[in-house]
C-alpha cells in the first residue's frame, strides 16, 4: 500500500492525512476483495524499517491502528473476516500488542475471508526468525526434522496461510520492498501507477484481470492457467 505521503504532498497536506486516507482505501479494498474471488488478502501496514521514520509519523501510524481496530473490529467480525497479524510482537507499544491479540482472538472463528496485516514485519526478518526458532528447538534438545523448505515455511509468520498468487504494488514503484520474500517465489507481480489513497474496487479488479491473463508454469513447461486461489 504505497503512495500515502506523495498523495498528501501533491495536495499540500501533511503526511498524516495521506495515511488516514490510506485507511479508507484499505476499507474499500477489503470490502471489494471477496467479490473478485479473493479468499485471503495480505496488506503491508508497517515494516521493520519504518521505525526509522520521524517519531511524529510513527506515532500517527500507531494511532491509526488504534482507531481502525476500535472502529472496524466488530464489523469485520460480523462480516466473517478473520484478522491475522504477521510480524514481530517484541518492541511494540503494550497497548498495540494488546489490540492485536484481541483482534486475532475475537475473529479466530471466522472463515469467510482472511485479512492478514503485515505489521512490524520484514521478509528478511521473518526468515531469520524462522531459522532462529528452529535452532532454538534443536539446542533445547527437542526432536526436530532436518531443516528443509517445508520446515522453514512452517516457522514463517504466514504458516497455514493459502499459497500466495498475486502481489500488487501501488504508486508506480516496481520492487518488493522486503514483502513476503519467501512466499513470492512463484507469485505473479502487478505494478499499478496509482497512489494508495486513490485505490479501490476498480483498481483491484484491473489487477485481478491482469493476473487472469498470466500463464503460470512454476518452473515447468506445461502451461497452468492463472486463477485466484488466495
Amino acid at each position: 500500500m504505497d503512495g500515502n505521503g506523495r498523495w498528501a504532498s501533491a495536495r499540500g497536506l501533511p503526511r498524516a492525512m495521506g495515511h488516514r486516507e490510506g485507511v479508507q482505501a484499505l476499507k474499500r479494498t477489503i470490502q471489494a476483495a471477496p467479490d473478485f474471488g479473493i479468499q485471503c488478502l495480505t496488506v503491508f501496514g508497517f515494516s521493520t524499517e519504518n521505525w526509522s521514520r520521524p517519531a511524529e509519523e510513527v506515532s500517527d501510524l500507531m494511532g491509526l491502528v488504534r482507531t481502525y481496530v476500535a472502529s472496524d473490529l466488530a464489523r469485520l467480525e460480523k462480516a466473517g473476516v478473520r484478522l491475522r497479524i504477521l510480524g514481530r510482537r517484541d518492541g511494540l507499544p503494550s497497548d498495540i500488542a494488546a489490540i492485536i491479540e484481541k483482534a486475532e482472538r475475537q475473529t479466530a472463528h471466522n472463515d469467510r475471508f482472511m485479512l492478514q496485516v503485515a505489521f512490524n514485519y520484514g521478509g528478511r526478518a521473518d526468515l531469520v526468525d524462522a531459522a532462529r526458532r528452529h535452532m532454538q528447538r534443536l539446542l533445547a534438545g527437542e526432536t526436530v526434522e532436518p531443516i528443509d523448505e517445508d520446515t522453514l515455511a512452517a516457522g514463517l509468520a504466514t504458516a497455514g496461510s493459502p499459497p500466495l498468487d498475486l502481489i500488487v504494488r501501488t504508486s508506480g514503484e516496481q520492487r518488493l520492498s522486503n514483502f513476503l520474500l519467501w512466499e513470492a517465489a512463484y507469485a505473479e507481480l502487478v505494478f499499478q501507477d496509482i497512489l494508495w489513497p486513490d485505490y479501490g474496487p476498480k483498481a483491484l479488479g484491473e489487477a485481478v484481470a491482469a493476473f487472469a491473463q498470466r500463464e503460470r508454469r512454476y518452473g515447468g513447461r506445461e502451461d497452468a492457467p492463472a486463477r485466484v486461489s488466495a
